[in-house]
């Protein structure tokens, strides 16, 4: 694709342009250079100072949603809020349908690559950088925790478009690693949208719970179980936490022989609804608006349909207007917003409101909790949805998952009660040996 000289000259907010041309960092002695990826996007937000960042796309990954979609651009730009110009360069895969796996390659020096595509930046800067010279450009580095992964499944849904399931083998901070199942979907490329452990199992055969048998992290024909039975994806264990302000509520109804009663809004991989189901004895409602998403979870997840369960598509906020003809002691709500140019965000705008609220507040019992998993865009939307709480609900509690992007916010219909007997609480003892006991002390009175 040729351009005019001046194309690259301005910069234009959310304008996203991609090209290739030889690579002027491949060796020399080459016959034909390999074609390199370039894709260049200007923040949607300029700073004051413009500055100009580069990423090199890891080598095997040039076809992640990340690396490969203007979402997944946006995405990393974000994450370095003073650039005014993020621009990626990655090999261009030599087959249209590339292996679907991934192996983290050796550590290796960039250094001289980067000398070698510096000039190639540097003529792709604005005029706006030149004001004190030749422009220094900023490599922004890329690490996450995959050592190796493999796709599994790939769909695509009426209402959260394509969507990704994929076994990776992750590295802790510890250097212990663990394979998972991950969701993901393409409008929000980086987040993982739900995951469960996995484990390795050599005789899996006909093992219901098997996942089947893969090329994966090299070993070829390893079987693998899923592990539902503990809770992986980072905010869902401070969500259950929150359950524990109404404990001593819900022994009393386990032992006046009810069962427990959940509304989960936003279905995923289906984690949070076994874990209530089968650890913790709830009935629930599970309402997902994507039937695809659904399929993938029973299908991939292990997401099962029982008594105890009961599954529905459709528009959980709307469902919840519309109201229900029981009430629940808690509504879990794991919704984000599918509008990729805001980011990674929780709950979606249209959630916060107080006719939303309330209807929710209306199908909750006397004793009920809403608890929320928030992602805030900005600290302006955490505290609006705060205010917009604390007009409906009593009393207002907020855990910090420890990531720095979660949080979880639980509101309650009536005053919480001091426990009585805690060592006596069987509903709490099943809940502390199935969540880490921390996220409840840190849950905190806002």
């Amino acid at each position: 694709m040729a351009f005019h000289p001046v194309t690259f000259e301005t910069l234009v907010p959310s304008r996203y342009i991609t090209f290739t041309l030889p690579d002027p960092s491949a060796s020399p002695h080459l016959r034909t250079a390999p074609l390199l990826r370039v894709a260049v996007l200007d923040s949607p937000i300029q700073p004051t100072t413009p500055r100009v960042a580069a990423i090199l796309v890891p080598t095997n990954r040039e076809t992640d949603w990340i690396f490969s979609t203007e979402p997944g651009h946006l995405q990393l730009l974000l994450t370095s809020p003073q650039t005014s110009r993020l621009i990626l360069l990655g090999d261009l895969p030599s087959s249209p349908n590339p292996t679907p796996s991934f192996t983290r390659p050796c550590s290796a020096d960039s250094t001289d690559r980067q000398h070698k595509l510096t000039p190639l930046l540097i003529a792709l800067s604005p005029r706006s950088c030149f004001a004190k010279g030749l422009p220094k450009i900023l490599f922004l580095d890329y690490e996450d925790d995959v050592v190796n992964s493999v796709i599994v499944d790939r769909r695509t849904g009426p209402i959260v478009g394509e969507l990704l399931v994929e076994d990776v083998e992750i590295e802790g901070d510890d250097g212990v690693r663990e394979f998972r199942r991950r969701l993901r979907f393409k409008r929000m490329p980086n987040f993982i949208q739900s995951q469960i452990r996995i484990l390795p199992n050599g005789n899996c055969g006909g093992d219901d719970d098997c996942s089947g048998r893969r090329d994966f992290g090299g070993s070829v024909g390893v079987g693998f179980r899923l592990d539902t039975g503990v809770l992986v994806h980072p905010y869902l264990e401070p969500m259950v936490a929150g359950v524990s302000l109404i404990g001593s509520y819900l022994d009393e109804q386990i032992r006046g022989g009810l069962r427990p009663k959940a509304l989960c809004l936003g279905v995923g991989g289906g984690a949070l609804i076994e874990f209530l189901s089968e650890k913790l004895g709830f009935e629930v409602v599970g309402v997902e608006a994507d039937e695809v998403v659904l399929r993938v979870a029973k299908q991939h997840f292990g997401l099962k349909d029982r008594e105890s369960t009961r599954l529905c598509v459709c528009d959980g906020i709307a469902m919840m207007i519309d109201g229900f003809d029981t009430k629940f002691d808690i509504i879990m709500v794991d919704l984000d917003s599918s509008d990729a140019r805001t980011g990674i965000s929780a709950p979606p705008l249209e959630f916060v409101g107080e006719s939303v609220l309330r209807a929710a507040s209306l199908v909750l019992r006397d004793q009920g909790i809403l608890v929320i998993n928030v992602i805030p865009p900005s600290q302006s939307f955490y505290e609006v949805l705060i205010h917009e709480l604390r007009e409906v609900f009593n009393e207002l509690y907020e855990i910090n998952v420890g990531n720095m992007d979660n949080f979880v916010l639980v509101g309650t219909v009536s005053p919480i009660k001091p426990a009585i007997n805690e060592c006596e609480n069987s509903f709490l003892k099943k809940l502390k040996s199935g969540i880490a006991e921390s996220y409840m002390e840190y849950i905190r009175k806002i």
